[in-house]
């Protein structure tokens, strides 16, 4: 579990990316490669905490996958419209990518919405992303090339830590049109409340890949909170990738049955409504899927829903949808 913090990653020089591009495709050589890089292993914190004192019941948690995170301010935007939520949990984030205009979108994000943040780098991408995604690039270059997941809040985040995921760093292996030096991540904080602390979790799951490694994957999060973090109640939000490369049928994900095993309930909005749409990067309409949830242990969720996620034009900010909880207090 990573715990170092700092005001502003270090950079991601291009002979950095260009010496990573032609290691060895193996777990050895990208680990190796992956401790000495201070990007990889150190959380950026910033933005201001604008409210004082702790959170009071009942307040809403929002989580979204913005797929890059093209336009920080219509995303904040249409937040404020959706939900006066304190607590955001991101994923898909750039930050010196060409595609979103070399932005660091997560201190974007959380400066227009007034809130302290923090942002670990999930992949470090050796390209300039996919065919559609260099639609968007004005650069013929990546200024970092960070890609990763954040939490932002109006309160102060303690204990900031990022957690990567049991995987078998299948992007750097095999990374086709995206190659990538990384794995996938959880990354969160401790949150006061008026009824004591709590740890958020925003997380993005493996989607090129099994339900069994994405179940793996939830076990060694879970396991990794609860030797950090014993007894606190904890809210896990985000994408986790449920019925990729098994039909869409997110019932099968057996890292739900692994969660509940352990405490938590899952909440996900209407059964029936999805969470994917079409964007202007994944352009495929029958892409129609479940995949964005809340697990919460401890805490006393009430409803949860589903926002849409076209601004007010029509257009897609991300191919998720907006997902929020009402937390009623703690159990």
């Amino acid at each position: 579990m990573i715990r170092t913090t700092v005001p502003a990653l270090a950079g991601a020089p291009e002979e950095i990316r260009a010496q990573v591009a032609t290691l060895p495709r193996t777990i050895e050589a990208h680990d190796d490669r992956m401790a000495s890089l201070p990007f990889m292993n150190a959380i950026e914190t910033g933005g201001s905490a604008t409210a004082t004192g702790p959170l009071a019941f009942p307040f809403e948690v929002a989580a979204w996958n913005l797929e890059r995170c093209l336009f920080p301010e219509a995303t904040a935007a249409l937040l404020r419209r959706a939900t006066s939520a304190p607590l955001v949990l991101v994923s898909e984030m750039d930050s010196g990518m060409a595609r979103t205009g070399q932005r660091n979108t997560t201190a974007e994000l959380a400066g227009h919405l007034g809130m302290a943040y923090a942002y670990g780098v999930e992949f470090l991408e050796l390209g300039l992303g996919s065919e559609t995604e260099r639609e968007f690039c004005k650069d013929d270059f990546n200024l970092h090339g960070f890609h990763g997941n954040g939490l932002m809040a109006s309160v102060s985040l303690k204990q900031p830590f990022l957690l990567r995921l049991e995987g078998e760093r299948l992007w750097f292996i095999d990374g086709g049109d995206q190659p990538r030096l990384g794995e996938r991540m959880a990354i969160g904080a401790v949150i006061e409340t008026e009824a004591g602390p709590f740890v958020a979790v925003s997380v993005h799951v493996e989607s090129a890949t099994t339900a069994a490694y994405r179940e793996r994957q939830v076990v060694g999060l879970i396991a990794a909170l609860d030797q950090a973090f014993p007894g606190l109640p904890v809210l896990i939000g985000g994408d986790l990738n449920t019925g990729n490369h098994a039909g869409g049928d997110f019932e099968a994900e057996g890292l739900f049955r692994q969660a509940a095993v352990r405490g938590f309930t899952r909440h996900g909005g209407p059964l029936d409504v999805m969470t994917t749409r079409p964007s202007l990067i994944t352009r495929w309409p029958e892409r129609a899927m479940k995949l964005d949830w809340f697990l919460a242990r401890g805490l006393l969720v009430g409803e949860t829903r589903i926002v849409s996620s076209l601004d007010e034009t029509g257009r897609p900010l991300s191919d998720h949808d907006l997902i929020v909880c009402s937390i009623e207090g703690f159990e």
